[in-house]
Parts: C-alpha cells; sequence; structure tokens
C-alpha cells in the first residue's frame, strides 16, 4: 500500500485504483455496485450490458486485494457476479416498491471470503438486517442510508485496525460510516461532481460528526446544503 495513503478518495477509476493495491492488502470491499436499470449516473451509462461489463471487469479485482467482500447488488443482477460464499440480506418490512413477484421487501448482500466473526472466534451473527429508512436525496441517484451501512460495515469488520475499500465510493456514505467505527477507508469515484458531494459530507462530519449519528441523515443532507457555500469552488 505504499502508494496509496489512508482515509483519501480517488477521483478515478476503481481499476486504476486497485492496479496500485497489493493482493489481499484490504481487509473489507463494501461498495453498492450499480443496478443496470437506467438510473442517471453522471459517469455510467447505466445498461444491463454496462453492468455486465463493469461486473467482468472490476470483480477479479476486487477479490484480488480484499479478504473479503460485502457487496449489494439488485435481485435480477445476481446471476451477474462470481457466486458467492454466502448471500445476506437487508429486509424492508413495509414498502411500495413493486416487483414482478409482488412487493419487493428484501435486498440481496454477495458475502465473499470468511465471516469476520467466525475467523476471529466471536460467533455466529445474523446474516440479515431490518432497515426501512430511505436515504434523503443529495445529487446523487442511489445513496445508501448511513445507518444500514455502517451496520454492514460491523458485519463485515470486527477490528478498528481493518482497512475498508469501496470501488464506487459516490456520495461518501462508505467513508462516512469508516469515520464513525473508526476504521481507515480508501475509495474510488469515477466522477468529479460525486467526489465534491463526498468531500462535502466528510468536511461537514470532521466539523460536526454528532449530526451523523442514527437516524439523521435528513439534518445532514440540509445541514451540507445549508453551508455549501463554506465548500464551493475557490473557498
Amino acid at each position: 500500500m505504499e502508494n496509496l495513503k489512508l482515509n483519501i478518495l480517488h477521483n478515478e477509476s476503481c481499476l486504476e485504483t486497485m492496479k496500485r493495491m497489493p493482493d489481499k492488502s484490504i481487509d473489507l470491499c463494501l461498495t453498492d455496485f450499480p443496478y443496470g436499470i437506467g438510473e442517471e449516473y453522471d459517469e455510467f451509462n447505466d445498461t444491463k450490458e454496462n453492468l455486465k461489463l463493469l461486473i467482468e471487469q472490476t470483480m477479479p479485482e476486487i477479490l484480488r486485494v480484499s479478504k473479503r467482500a460485502l457487496i449489494t447488488a439488485g435481485i435480477k443482477n445476481l446471476m451477474l457476479f462470481p457466486q458467492p460464499e454466502w448471500i445476506m440480506c437487508w429486509a424492508v418490512k413495509r414498502t411500495n416498491a413493486c416487483c414482478s413477484w409482488g412487493f419487493a421487501t428484501w435486498h440481496p448482500i454477495l458475502c465473499y471470503g470468511k465471516d469476520p466473526y467466525l475467523a476471529n472466534g466471536l460467533g455466529s451473527q445474523m446474516d440479515y438486517f431490518e432497515h426501512s429508512e430511505i436515504a434523503e436525496k443529495n445529487g446523487h441517484p442511489c445513496p445508501k442510508p448511513i445507518t444500514l451501512w455502517r451496520k454492514v460495515l460491523l458485519r463485515g469488520s470486527v477490528k478498528q485496525t481493518d482497512i475498508i475499500y469501496d470501488p464506487f465510493m459516490g456520495s461518501g456514505t462508505t467513508a462516512i460510516a469508516c469515520k464513525k467505527e473508526n476504521r481507515n477507508w480508501i475509495g474510488s469515484e469515477i466522477s468529479e461532481h460525486y467526489c465534491q458531494i463526498a468531500k462535502d459530507k466528510i468536511d461537514l462530519y470532521d466539523i460536526q460528526p454528532s449530526l451523523f449519528s442514527f437516524g439523521e441523515e435528513k439534518k445532514i443532507i440540509k445541514k451540507v446544503n445549508e453551508q455549501e457555500s463554506l465548500f464551493g469552488a475557490g473557498k
């Protein structure tokens, strides 16, 4: 990791970042891939074909550099990914989201590598999360709620010395979760616009970390909008 500093977001393709990483240098890759459903991303054409190519290009490197990985993936995309060791999920009891078989009440989390709790003699843990909070829109089309992401992070990381990597950092949720849980992190994000959103959130956390507690996503986004001038160009 001599060529990569910790707690830095790299505005580049994750393939560029990962080629500078030694094998198994990352304790946990925690990320949310695009879903191939036509979301309007800044630098990615979100088609099924492009998602398939993205998975083919990035997953071999993710598995090379990471000891374990937790990846959120749409149900229809599961077969596009390499076979995982297990599939966890986060469940939503009440939802208006529909699928071809009724209401969509669960979201898969692909698990690669060994369970860190079992590997460290800490006993068996549940393989699902119940979570109904919806993340506020912040300029990224599909950010994950910080509350949920902290839970997933702690399921995949049991040591504060762990290094967490997010190859698709987006609006910075993984970085905030890591800062809140005292983990070192590295991020990649190809969009300069999303990098700026992430930087704003990270800077705000450094100023007022108490805002980033469970259930505080709406206050965070409101505060970012209110203080936007603090982080604008030339500020």
